[in-house]
């Protein structure tokens, strides 16, 4: 399946405006594992017909991992420099498959003079469903148990639980709650900058006890919703070792499967 993109800068110079900027972040640029949940939403999104560009070579780091880890002065850099551009270009309404970044475009750019109408992929493929304009069918998970990991940044910080758990169900498959879920979600272990260093000294990796949450629901399929979700689960599945039977993925390649 071909999929077109176009950026904002040939969008601006036919004097034209996206319905939505997909913003797609440092992961789904250059890791190579959340490159297809980049290129699985953009096949929905082109399989609806909608209207959408990205920035390209345009869009820089959100500042995120460098705010969280105590270098406020290389945040505030990276943040002047994407609202310049997003103002720039008068954008309006921005989609994001990624809580680090949907949470910091959303509640702290304003402080700087970016305000937006920011929206996580999850939400957004929700209210598709629910006008009607996207329609999936059971796919290859009708009936099968998925369990699904809650983002920090999307739950507890953002209260948005359930969206993701809306789009699982839309599949027709059994969603298998986790003992610590929603409010009492646990995180994956690669928040608050900790994806970039060593774990501390402790008696196991908190992904290691995230993933035996999972894995005790009994479910082959482990659903997340963000990138470095994505890499710490994936990660405890292949500690334990059962990558041959248990899969991680994101809802925009559980939705793409279900749509063909």
């Amino acid at each position: 399946m071909e999929y077109k993109v176009k950026t904002m800068a040939e969008m601006a110079q036919k004097g034209e405006s996206p319905e939505i900027l997909f913003w797609v972040g440092c992961a789904g640029s250059f890791d190579d594992r959340y490159k297809k949940v980049t290129v699985a939403f953009v096949k929905i999104l082109n399989a609806l017909n909608i209207n959408f560009a990205v920035l390209g070579t345009e869009e820089a780091c959100t500042g995120d991992p460098a705010r969280r880890a105590g270098n406020e002065f290389t945040f505030q850099m990276l943040a002047q420099q994407n609202i310049q551009v997003l103002n720039g270009y008068g954008i309006k309404r921005i989609v994001t498959a990624c809580p680090h970044c949907f949470n910091t475009l959303k509640n702290e750019y304003p402080e700087l003079g970016g305000t937006y109408e920011v929206i996580h992929h999850s939400t957004y493929l929700q209210e598709l469903i629910n006008s009607g304009v996207l329609k999936v069918g059971g796919g290859s998970f009708k009936g099968q148990k998925i369990t699904y990991h809650d983002s920090c940044y999307l739950g507890r910080a953002n209260d948005i639980y359930e969206a993701p758990r809306d789009l699982i169900k839309a599949l027709d498959a059994e969603l298998v709650e986790m003992k610590k879920c929603k409010t009492n979600g646990l995180c994956c272990g690669a928040g608050g900058g900790q994806m970039f260093k060593e774990p501390e000294k402790g008696t196991k990796d908190i992904n290691i006890a995230r993933i035996e949450d999972a894995l005790s629901t009994g479910s082959k399929a482990i659903a997340v919703a963000c990138p470095f979700c994505m890499v710490m689960m994936s990660d405890g599945v292949k500690n334990k070792e059962r990558e041959h039977e248990v899969k991680v993925y994101d809802l925009a390649e559980l939705l793409l499967e279900g749509m063909n």
